[in-house]
């Protein structure tokens, strides 16, 4: 296949800003549209979701707007090269069989079973990755590890912009020699999963305007600040350290195009939650989100087993929402969650970086 040159660069966007994809249904069609109609790039998420759904999203976000948008992957374990090898540490098994039976109480409460887990679910992966070829969106960006070359090779080869997510100046060297378009720079204030290349690292707590300094000067790649950007201030000072373009996430929520469930936009303007906190009680995955009951009862006990935890609490999650119980749901959200409003998405993104 002849390669072309790819359609989009950040420079390209009217103004500096990116809606950040966020899996489990905030991310819409809608949202997108409006982000990338407002002069930005908005994203859909493809975690978690089957590929004829994400066909979908894409040819819906296309019949709404001609701006650009982009489409998030999860990267699996069997297919993340800076993580290589079983999809579950046999280390980890007896904690994970520990943490099964933990929840039996709570699953109980919930009239739910737990399921079987499957360590070598890569959701979808293949599928994916030909649809999007085919599909020949403006961007895809991966997340949860570093694809091979030869996967970023093939999208640019039919146009697409390619995007890793990174957390530290290796993760972002690595990315960079791979063949990554652009990079996607999360510091550690980010709302939900921490984009950590593999599902045991810690994160580290560089501010975001010095991760994104050090990494701009080890990598000459277009830069897309993420992670607590909750104010024009914040943006100016993440593209003051070298940042192309500032990615929000929390402010998006709930936004009218947003499709964050009732429980969830209920809780974060309800003004009952008080702080954010880092967990893996809900997937497995270091992830921060509002502090509620299901947080405080298992972080200390969840193991670094993803997608195994994140399978197992899926069905519990899913009966809370039903019910409206914002106890037992992942609230992902950063810092800033109370500022977060009913409004349009295209008022967050005046507000971030309008004139």
């Amino acid at each position: 296949m002849t390669s072309i040159a790819p359609r989009f660069r950040l420079s390209d966007l009217s103004v500096p800003f990116v809606g950040a994809p966020m899996a489990g249904g905030p991310s819409t069609p809608a949202l997108a549209a409006a982000v990338s109609a407002a002069g930005g790039l908005g994203f859909l998420a493809a975690g978690n979701r089957p590929a004829e759904g994400v066909r979908a999203d894409v040819e819906e976000v296309r019949a709404l707007t001609g701006g650009p948008f982009g489409v998030n992957v999860f990267v699996p374990q069997a297919a993340n090269t800076a993580a290589p090898g079983p999809a579950v540490d046999p280390a980890v098994h007896w904690s994970l069989a520990a943490y099964r039976e933990a929840l039996q109480e709570t699953a109980r409460d919930h009239g739910v079973e737990l399921p079987a887990t499957d360590p070598a679910d890569d959701d979808g992966w293949a599928a994916k990755l030909e649809l999007l070829e085919r599909l020949r969106v403006p961007v895809v960006s991966f997340t949860f590890g570093l694809p091979a070359a030869s996967v970023l090779e093939r999208l640019a080869a039919v146009g697409s912009t390619t995007s890793v997510t990174v957390t530290s100046v290796p993760e972002a060297e690595a990315a960079a020699r791979a063949g990554a378009g652009l990079l996607t720079v999360q510091g550690p204030a980010a709302g939900g999963h921490r984009g950590t290349h593999r599902t045991e690292d810690v994160a580290g707590e560089e501010p975001l305007a010095e991760l994104v300094a050090a990494v701009r000067a080890a990598v000459d790649l277009p830069l897309v600040a993420a992670g607590g950007i909750a104010s024009r201030a914040d943006a100016e000072a993440a593209r003051a350290a070298g940042a192309d373009a500032v990615q929000v996430g929390t402010l998006l929520l709930r936004t009218h195009e947003a499709g964050t469930s009732a429980a969830y936009r209920e809780a974060l303007g309800s003004g009952r939650y008080r702080e954010t906190v880092v967990t893996r009680a809900f997937s497995g995955r270091l992830a921060r989100g509002l502090r509620n009951g299901f947080v405080d009862r298992y972080s200390n006990i969840a193991p670094a087993a993803y997608p195994d935890v994140n399978q197992l609490t899926k069905p519990l999650r899913a009966a809370a929402a039903a019910a409206g119980d914002p106890e037992t749901i992942s609230l992902w959200a950063g810092p800033a969650f109370a500022a977060a409003r009913e409004c349009p998405a295209a008022d967050v993104v005046a507000q971030i970086v309008g004139t």
